[in-house]
């Protein structure tokens, strides 16, 4: 299989903004047997401005562009050393892979893009895809790294997307607020009343929250990629959903008859 796996800001770093080390590390310690096992594996990751804050110091994310720049150009290059690193250990080679909205709108830029991914993959190369937080503003950007994860999913061609976040997946209403909110493990068509209770942010660190999810799980479906969102806390999930166990929320891409 073609898997496209993001992972959100939650899910690598602690409140602090620094990095949660045990947790990534056993991340890439599953990516890494996930590919010895044969598939071919797109790794979409958020936590660039995360981990610069945390690396800066800062009290919280900032809100002025300049800031969250700097901030993106510093963990960036924290994240792509630590992915380095702990793949290599499993004799995974990494290519870094930075976009911004232009390079998916943009016919000839969206070409190019998609060849360069085909031929790392086909060159056993992990890609690690983020938005090129650095130089992208409002009029460039993607926005969020769930609709960049379904983006790049749908350029790889990829028979399935999986979003590691904070939660266990789609609910009735939020499971933060609400004691009687209950998963739904499948979903064939994303209704107003599942948006509707999508709600907002997930962490004051992160950028998209169920909202955004659900977008990125329709671009998918429209294309007839199947995408499971699951909670990222335990990165051995990741075993469960390719083994078809019931976890998460697993949204079925619309196929052609």
């Amino acid at each position: 299989m073609r898997i496209v796996i993001k992972v959100g800001t939650s899910t690598l770093t602690h409140a602090t903004g620094h990095m949660d080390i045990r947790r990534v590390e056993t991340l890439c310690t599953v990516l890494s047997d996930i590919k010895n096992a044969g598939h071919e594996l797109v790794f979409v990751s958020s936590g660039a401005i995360g981990m610069g804050v945390g690396k800066l110091n800062l009290r919280e994310k900032p809100t002025d562009m300049p800031t969250k720049q700097a901030a993106a150009a510093v963990g960036q290059c924290e994240l792509m050393y630590v992915y380095d690193k702990l793949f290599s250990e499993y004799n995974h080679k990494v290519a870094q892979i930075l976009l911004t909205g232009e390079d998916l709108r943009d016919e000839v830029r969206h070409l190019n893009f998609s060849n360069t991914l085909r031929r790392l993959l086909e060159m056993d190369v992990l890609p690690i895809v983020n938005e090129n937080d650095t130089v992208s503003t409002q009029e460039i950007a993607v926005g969020d790294n769930d609709t960049l994860g379904a983006l790049v999913a749908v350029s790889a061609g990829a028979d399935l997307l999986i979003i590691l976040t904070d939660t266990d997946g789609l609910f009735t209403a939020d499971p933060r607020t609400d004691p009687d909110a209950r998963l739904i493990p499948e979903v064939r068509e994303i209704t107003p009343a599942m948006r509707e209770s999508a709600g907002g942010n997930g962490t004051a660190l992160s950028t998209g929250g169920m909202t955004t999810k659900l977008i990125a799980a329709d671009l998918c479906m429209d294309a007839g990629i199947d995408t499971v969102i699951v909670n990222g806390a335990r990165p051995a999930i990741l075993y469960d959903v390719l083994e078809g166990k019931p976890v998460g929320t697993r949204f079925i891409g619309r196929r052609s008859k």
